[in-house]
Parts: C-alpha cells; structure tokens; sequence
C-alpha cells in the first residue's frame, strides 16, 4: 500500500493540537484526539454567533473590522437616541467614549481608533430631527470634527478619517431624501457627486476614490432600492442589481466585492447576496436572526464581516453575527471511506 511519505514526500506531523493556521493541504494527526486531519477551505459562507453587546439597539453607526469593531450610538427602546459606543474585539463588547450629542441614524467610517459619527436624526427634534454635525472616535474619546455641508440622516459611509464619504440619505424629517454626496479630509467636507437614485437606510462600502452604495428606500414607486450605484472620486455609474430590493440592510467590502445581508424587502429577511463588480449573487448563508435597520456603517470584508443590533420586528436586538466567507481556512477530520 502506497504510503504518504512516498505520494507527498513528507512525513505526518504529530501535535498534541490542531494548528491555529492549517494551510491547505495540509495533515497531521492529533495524538491527543487520536484523529488524523488535515487543512482545508469552505465551500460556502456561514453565519455564526458572536458576543452580544452590552445593549441593544437598532439604527446605529457602525465601522473597523470583525476583530477591532466600533458600534455607534443608535436608538435604544423605545426609539430613544443614544450616545453610546461599543469596542468589539472578535469575541466581546466593551463599552466606549460616550459622544457629546445623542443621535440615531449616524453616517459612520474610519476603524475602531479612528472612527468618525455624522449627521443622524434626533426624534424628539431636539438640537433638529437631522443633524450635520460630526464626532471623531480616537477609541477612547469622541470629539468634535468638521459640520457636514447638508444636515442628513440614514446615509451610507466609506472611507477613512482623513479620507471619508458621506452619500445620500434622509433630507427631513418628512421622509425626503438626498442625493448629494460630501468628501471628508479630517478636518472640512467639500462637495462630491450626486447619486443617481436618492435613498435612506442603503448600505455600503469601499473607499473616498472607490465606493459602493446599494439598496435602501427611495422617493416614488417602487420604494424599495434593487439598484447598486459605484463612485469613482468624482461622479457616481449604475452598477448591478440586487437580486432582492430591500432597505435598512447592512453592507461592507469593495467596490468589487460586497456583502448585503438583512434588511426590509418586505418582510424583514435574513438572506445575503454577494458583488463582484457586475452582478450580485444570493448566497445559501443566511443571517440566524432575520432582522432590519442594522448597522449603517460598513465592518469587515466581504470574507469576513460583522452584523450587530438591528430590529426583529418585535425588539431591538443586541446580537452580534459574525460573516466568514467561501474559502476560508479550516480544519477537517480525515476519516476511512
């Protein structure tokens, strides 16, 4: 019988544990377990379970990445206005800075020590139901930044601190929406292109030169968004589809390379579609818990994402999903067939 010595050319490592980082193909066996296994990718993204945050909330800002998350402020029930953040470090919540002015709503982007909070809604319409100012996140303390141009609410988010985009959202407090587009230098905003189809509660991602917004509820009939629009630093184009129109979804990654999960289609869904630059793809993962008017701001990559708060339908949640891609790392029993 051939052995693997002689197929391979190398010997089967034994361990006393699996290690942290298989590559694929490779094997060893577990003296521990008493189980030969080996290293391997998934076929097909998955939805697991993370901590939950310390409180539960819907229409909150949100940015950085799986392992070093930023939750911000939000409504807390019954549709109260926060000022709360949250640090998320791939198991855990702790609490953050709390910002100078509640709100809901918030624009968000940057990472979990650089972060920055803008515009979002106050329903009691104390400072104003839309707000324009600004806080930055250093991840300990928030302070104030540059005035956004046009007071707006729902609106998506890309970028970094010292290089960020705000687009479209809520103009007032009647439901209108805005097509303006505002660039973020760390300091002022200046003026971008306007979006094609203005919208609240879409979602997004990418960077200032390479953005990507989609879905969301719009002016007129039909109100609910399908459509994907992509930014090239200066002017917006019409991307495709999504396969299920839908708002108050969550959304990160590239330009060429999102993730859309949740969301309102109507009724509240926990389905997940994928881009690749042309065209969206729904894929078998779904969300545990379907659920709407998620995180605002793009966390993670489309391989690696994160999804925390949001409405049920029923209550405000304080769970956290956590998104791991096709073909990521793992680790497989080896059995006889």
């Amino acid at each position: 019988m051939a052995e693997y010595i002689n197929i391979k050319g190398q010997s089967i490592e034994v361990v006393a544990s699996d290690p942290a980082n298989p590559t694929l193909g490779q094997i060893w066996y577990n003296s521990t377990s008493n189980t030969l296994k080996g290293g391997s990718v998934t076929t097909t993204g998955t939805w697991a379970t993370g901590g939950n945050m310390g409180t539960a909330r819907r229409d909150l800002g949100g940015t950085g990445t799986q392992t070093a998350a930023l939750a911000i402020s939000g409504s807390t029930n019954p549709n109260t206005p926060s000022n709360l953040s949250e640090e998320y470090d791939g198991s855990t919540w702790t609490a953050g800075g709390t910002m100078a002015t509640s709100r809901q709503r918030v624009g968000s982007f940057g990472t979990q020590t650089a972060g920055v909070g803008a515009g979002g809604y106050n329903v009691s319409g104390s400072p104003s139901y839309d707000m324009n100012n600004v806080e930055e996140y250093d991840g300990s303390t928030w302070t104030a930044g540059g005035n956004l141009g046009t007071a707006r609410y729902a609106q998506s988010g890309a970028g970094t601190l010292t290089a960020g985009l705000i687009s479209s959202g809520g103009a007032n407090a009647t439901g209108s929406v805005n097509v303006a587009t505002e660039e973020y230098d760390g300091t002022s905003w200046t003026a971008g292109g306007n979006v094609a189809t203005g919208r609240r509660f879409l979602a997004g991602g990418g960077v200032q030169t390479a953005a990507v917004i989609f879905g969301g509820i719009k002016s007129g009939s039909p109100a609910f968004a399908d459509n994907t629009e992509e930014y090239n630093g200066s002017s917006w184009t019409s991307g495709g589809n999504l396969n299920t129109a839908r708002t108050g979804l969550g959304g990160c990654g590239t330009q060429t390379a999102a993730l859309g999960y949740g969301g309102n289609t109507p009724p509240i869904t926990n389905a997940t579609e994928s881009y690749d630059g042309t065209s969206w793809t729904t894929l078998p993962g779904t969300l545990a818990t379907a659920r709407e008017r998620v995180t605002l701001g793009p966390v993670g990559t489309q391989s690696s994402a994160l999804l925390f708060g949001g409405f049920t339908g029923t209550a405000y949640s304080n769970a956290t999903e956590e998104w791991t891609g096709a073909g990521a790392p793992v680790t497989k029993t080896i059995t006889a067939s």
